[in-house]
């Protein structure tokens, strides 16, 4: 089971302030355990919602451009795993365990990602290109190696 684990945004990440050196060294070796674990695919930190932009659909086919900074900081993302974990109870043990020295509240998320297995209405030809397109993924991520 692959899942996503969302690290809520907070005042202070939204304001751009970086981590201490303390927080980060902690979490570099909670990063580093689940590396030697095998579960972590992937898993980065994002800058503030104000270095970023949303791109809002309408109904009529419109695309309107919106730039950052984003209003409620609690509904925004500040970072990510991707794991791959065998239970969603797997999973909420590891972030029990994330680094939070200075005590800062928050919340962090975790949504199972969607397999091809569970798309039970695609069809055989979508299903063949998915796994084509999973596998030159997976090619393009071994080249950037």
């Amino acid at each position: 089971m692959k899942v996503m684990v969302i690290i809520k945004a907070n005042k202070k990440s939204e304001a751009g302030e970086l981590p201490s050196d303390r927080l980060l060294s902690e979490m570099t070796t909670f990063n580093e355990e689940l590396v030697r674990s095998g579960i972590m695919l992937d898993g980065n930190g994002l800058h503030p919602s104000a270095k970023g932009a949303r791109v809002r659909f309408t109904e009529d086919g419109r695309r309107t451009v919106i730039d950052g900074p984003f209003a409620e900081a609690k509904e925004l993302v500040a970072g990510y795993w991707i794991l791959q974990v065998k239970t969603l109870q797997e999973a909420i043990e590891w972030v029990k365990r994330i680094p939070n020295p200075d005590n800062e509240p928050g919340e962090v998320e975790i949504r199972p990602v969607f397999e091809m297995e569970d798309f039970t209405t695609a069809s055989d030809e979508t299903r063949a290109r998915v796994g084509d397109l999973e596998r030159e993924l997976e090619k393009q991520q071994q080249a950037r190696s």
